[in-house]
């Protein structure tokens, strides 16, 4: 088994008027380290690849890459060169991201390009995740690369925005992590989601549990399912009662905290993600919380009735 480490770059259009919906980020290089099982640095690949959809380079992103249009001009097309890449790549791999969107986008290229899926489900490792936690004991902080190069005092002998050089400079970071419970800590991927029951994902690690369930056509139908609505304890999956009911926490999540009497307070989060076709799914974790962090998701609670209930005198008036 091989540890892939991928970086991509990527354009958009320079507009929204000509953005492509099928295609909003076109990758224009694909770069990759890869490590044996003891995290030995093995073999890299680096490719440049020809645009087809945006040929000229979004203002921003041409500040920051190493190259301009003429560069891209000597790229190949980007099926030859992902298929050139797999087959660097092998059978028994796990791909290795810093940060969870290369994955969506290489997806995304390939159904542009009416290509063969990716395994499902799609496991990998968030070294930006994987990092924060080790460094930071919080898997929300999003360390640039940049900085953990810096902080693990890795010397840069390349320049960065060159997904070549930043596979390799994730790798050397990924060397330097601690590997004893790495089995435990990977993501899944949510490019290809369930789209029915039986497809749904449970996955259970050492400090919290997530649910990946199927397509709904509506968040109340979703809200109505007893795998969603129930909230369980992440450490032996006990039904709990809730102190906390679920409530809207912004647009898009719902919070509850219950109490386990074995395992302590149990905060369920509900993200609503779209679908294809206009439904959704949802991705349910729960997890252990501190007094102080109940304390804080009961204020934000009553933050936001007091606002409903403000708006609705208001409405009256």
């Amino acid at each position: 088994m091989n540890y892939i480490v991928m970086d991509l770059e990527w354009n958009q259009s320079t507009s929204a008027l000509g953005e492509n919906p099928r295609l909003p980020f076109e990758i224009i290089e694909i770069g990759a380290t890869k490590l044996d099982q003891k995290f030995n640095i093995t073999d890299q690949f680096g490719a440049i690849i020809k645009p087809r959809v945006y040929r000229r380079l979004q203002p921003k992103i041409k500040e920051i890459l190493a190259y301009d249009e003429t560069y891209l001009k000597t790229g190949r097309p980007f099926d030859v060169v992902y298929r050139e890449f797999k087959k660097w790549c092998g059978e028994d791999i796990v791909f290795c991201t810093w940060g969870p969107l290369d994955l969506t986008y290489l997806q995304q290229n390939m159904d542009f390009y009416y290509m063969k899926q990716l395994s499902f489900p799609l496991k990998f490792y968030n070294l930006q995740e994987i990092y924060a936690i080790q460094k930071y004991d919080d898997r929300k902080q999003t360390p640039s690369l940049e900085k953990a190069v810096s902080e693990l005092e890795i010397e840069i002998n390349a320049p960065f925005h060159c997904a070549k050089n930043d596979a390799y400079y994730t790798a050397m970071i990924f060397q330097k992590m601690d590997h004893k419970r790495l089995a435990d800590m990977y993501s899944i991927d949510y490019y290809h989601y369930p789209t029915c029951a039986e497809e749904e994902i449970f996955s259970q690690h050492q400090n919290y549990c997530e649910f990946i369930s199927r397509t709904y056509e509506t968040r109340k139908e979703a809200l109505e399912d007893k795998n969603i609505n129930l909230l369980r304890c992440n450490k032996c999956n006990k039904k709990l009662s809730k102190k906390i009911k679920w409530f809207s926490n912004n647009s898009n999540t719902q919070i509850c905290v219950g109490r386990c009497w074995n395992h302590g307070l149990v905060c369920g989060k509900i993200r609503f993600k779209p679908a294809r076709d206009g439904e959704i799914f949802v991705v349910k974790t729960t997890e252990n919380i501190d007094k102080k962090e109940y304390l804080r998701i009961q204020s934000r609670q009553n933050d936001l009735r007091m606002k409903r209930r403000e708006k609705r005198i208001h409405r009256k008036h």
